[in-house]
């Protein structure tokens, strides 16, 4: 079973490319994130959690909905985890939620996607998006073969900056800036409430045919970079910002 949370597709696409190869099943954490599914899950083999990395670790929300969650997997876990850079020391912190939850911990896969956080920096335009892709097969059947294989992943490399980044700046970084007031629709809006449907924290609604924002967002960009219309912004910081989610690179074969 292969548990994915995903913003703009990268960690999906990855999931179900390693679900592919091994025959596996691609369980969409976003839609139990949702709708507050903590229903208890067997494994009866090898689990794979498949997501993206924020601020350096593993989305918070995943975190949460696992430590929330009776999960048996009875042949160790493996992360396979997607970043516009690097994971910093995320391993460290994925190896504790496993001593916490009592899995058997295989490591950690980091595989470079497209970067799509445009709250704080430029996403790619398509033809670099395709390239960042396409450089990324050769560790996405890498990881799928050791799990294959059932070989625990190599230890991550870390530096000093890469355990700040993971520490400090991620604990600094959810307060200071994971936030979603500075979200607002422009007048391209058409209410079609696309953003509404792919929050995976109910956090977007509806009113008077246009989108507002509560307080309880993880900064998945699944709104602002779906839309149809590219009239979601984040203030001044996403203008003029292409936006990026994996069906661009698909759908754009040119």
């Amino acid at each position: 079973m292969i548990l994915c949370f995903s913003g703009t597709g990268n960690s999906r696409y990855v999931a179900e490319f390693i679900a592919d190869k091994l025959g596996d099943t691609v369980v969409d954490l976003n839609e139990k994130i949702k709708h507050g599914d903590h229903s208890p899950i067997i494994v009866n083999g090898r689990l794979i959690i498949a997501t993206p990395t924020y601020a350096w670790r593993i989305p918070r929300v995943v975190t949460e909905w696992i430590e929330k969650t009776d999960i048996t997997a009875t042949d160790g876990v493996w992360f396979v985890i997607t970043c516009g850079g690097g994971v910093g020391n995320a391993e460290k912190f994925n190896k504790l939620l496993c001593t916490q939850k009592g899995f058997d911990y295989k490591g950690t896969a980091q595989i470079v996607m497209p970067e799509n956080y445009i709250a704080m920096f430029d996403a790619p335009q398509i033809d670099e998006a395709k390239q960042i892709v396409a450089n990324s097969i050769r560790d996405i059947e890498k990881a799928a073969e050791q799990i294959k294989n059932e070989k625990p992943f190599k230890t991550l490399k870390t530096s000093l900056i890469d355990k700040l980044y993971s520490g400090i700046v991620n604990d600094v970084f959810y307060p200071m800036f994971v936030k979603s007031k500075a979200f607002y629709a422009t007048d391209d809006c058409i209410g079609c409430g696309k953003c509404v449907k792919l929050c995976p924290l109910n956090n977007v609604k509806l009113a008077d045919g246009k989108p507002v924002w509560g307080n309880n967002c993880t900064h998945c960009m699944a709104c602002i970079c779906y839309c149809p219309k590219e009239a979601i912004e984040y203030g001044r910081k996403s203008q003029g910002k292409p936006r990026y989610h994996i069906e661009n690179v698909f759908d754009n074969r040119n």
